[in-house]
């Protein structure tokens, strides 16, 4: 095989309920005469982001194009995950055009480049680019670019503030290892916040690289892809604060799943999982309930206190089972609290 024949892959990377599953619904939308196939890594052992896509498959993107890993995060199961689904993908009777890899909001984007060196894949498949959604709001709100003046101040005036928060370390990695940045969520930032972030963005970024706006996911598919980054190769210049270590620990982070009755009042739920996020300090929560009453299920998505949550699909075959991921930082999953306020 020649370059000319290698499939690209594009590493879609982001925080937690940056749009990463909106996007690649809106690319599943618009696949510009591309046969796409998709790969979704999950935290945690629910697959709601893979639910969600495979609920939008077409011919340009069938059901069995969509593979879920959620076994691990992918950049620290590469031998035993990563590298045998992308075979099976490559060895599909209908070879895919263009691949999607949607990572884990915990994932560091950089191991994961590393493997497209495998011996096994390194000539049949190609980094197309790597594209980091970020927050706009977030971002602007200085919750993923400290600085470091200020936290050094934090630090002097307290004792028990850490050096740097996990959450810091990850958003500046996924950022300096992109090709191209993604302002998601720009509706709810304004013209300031998003002028704020790509201004915290730039401080952070080694080199400098396209920043664009995007709400709703929805961005012309030629910008992002066809990119031609060759990522693989371009390591040196996709700096990461695990540089020069074997392998890194998601063990600050932890999820749990919730699994509920039948809900009466969705906005009571809402308020619940506004509650969690404000009271105990849960950074996502996703999945699906059953509403008392209505055929269809509702998918909730919900970053910190901001709840999304909207009808998508008849429960027709699949049992009415009401069912919620929570992520957080490790110290503050307490299952049984979590449960008592969800109503479990």
């Amino acid at each position: 095989m020649t370059d000319l024949t290698k499939i690209p892959v594009t590493v879609i990377t982001g925080f937690l309920g940056a749009g990463k599953t909106t996007l690649i619904r809106h690319l599943m939308q618009n696949p510009q005469g591309k046969r796409l196939a998709i790969l979704v890594n999950e935290f945690g052992t629910m697959g709601v982001d893979g639910d969600i896509l495979k609920s939008c498959a077409d011919e340009s993107c069938p059901a069995e194009n969509i593979v879920e890993l959620a076994n691990g995060c992918i950049c620290c199961t590469v031998a035993d995950d990563f590298i045998p689904t992308i075979e099976a993908l490559m060895a599909l009777p209908q070879r895919p055009d263009h691949i999607l890899i949607e990572t884990s909001g915990l994932a560091l984007p950089k191991p994961l480049l590393k493997a497209f060196d495998w011996p096994a894949i390194r000539s049949k498949i190609t980094v197309d680019g790597v594209v980091a959604l970020a927050d706009a709001e977030a971002v602007a709100a200085g919750r993923f670019a400290p600085d470091v003046a200020a936290v050094d101040a934090q630090r002097a005036a307290d004792a028990s503030i850490d050096h740097e928060t996990p959450l810091s370390e990850v958003f500046e990695d996924q950022i300096s290892c992109a090709d191209i940045v993604l302002l998601s969520k720009a509706d709810l930032a304004g013209d300031a916040g998003l002028a704020a972030a790509r201004a915290a963005i730039e401080a952070e970024m080694p080199r400098r690289v396209p920043i664009l706006a995007m709400t709703d996911g929805v961005i012309d598919p030629r910008v992002i892809l066809g990119l031609q980054a060759a990522a693989e190769d371009d390591l040196a210049a996709r700096p990461s604060h695990h540089d020069g270590h074997d392998d890194h620990e998601h063990d600050d982070f932890a999820s749990v799943v919730i699994d509920l009755p039948e809900v009466v009042d969705v906005e009571e739920l809402v308020a619940r999982i506004q509650r969690l996020a404000r009271d105990r300090h849960i950074l996502r929560v996703k999945g699906y309930v059953a509403v008392q009453g209505k055929p269809m299920r509702l998918l909730v998505q919900a970053v910190g206190e901001r709840v999304r949550h909207q009808f998508d699909r008849p429960w027709a075959a699949m049992p009415r089972q009401s069912r919620l991921v929570v992520i957080a930082e490790y110290h503050d999953i307490d299952p049984a609290a979590i449960r008592t306020v969800l109503g479990g």
